[in-house]
């Protein structure tokens, strides 16, 4: 009799334990800092990356114009 009850306790302590565990887990989880978004990038920053990507565009135009056309 005392060794089943001795094991239940010892079950009811792990069982306990776990849980303890994951409610510590959970809290920790919640009270940590949110991510920050990126900064959106300004009017000038955007229009430089376009102009870039267009002066790319023409260089390239030329390349492609002299390669053979690609089967469909």
């Amino acid at each position: 009799m005392r060794m089943s009850h001795r094991r239940g306790r010892m079950q009811q302590r792990g069982i306990a334990m776990v849980v303890g565990l994951f409610v510590f887990s959970l809290i920790t989880a919640c009270a940590s800092d949110q991510t920050k978004p990126l900064p959106q990038p300004t009017p000038d920053q955007v229009r430089g990356h376009a102009d870039r990507a267009f002066e790319k565009l023409k260089q390239e135009e030329p390349e492609r114009a002299a390669q053979p056309p690609v089967p469909r």
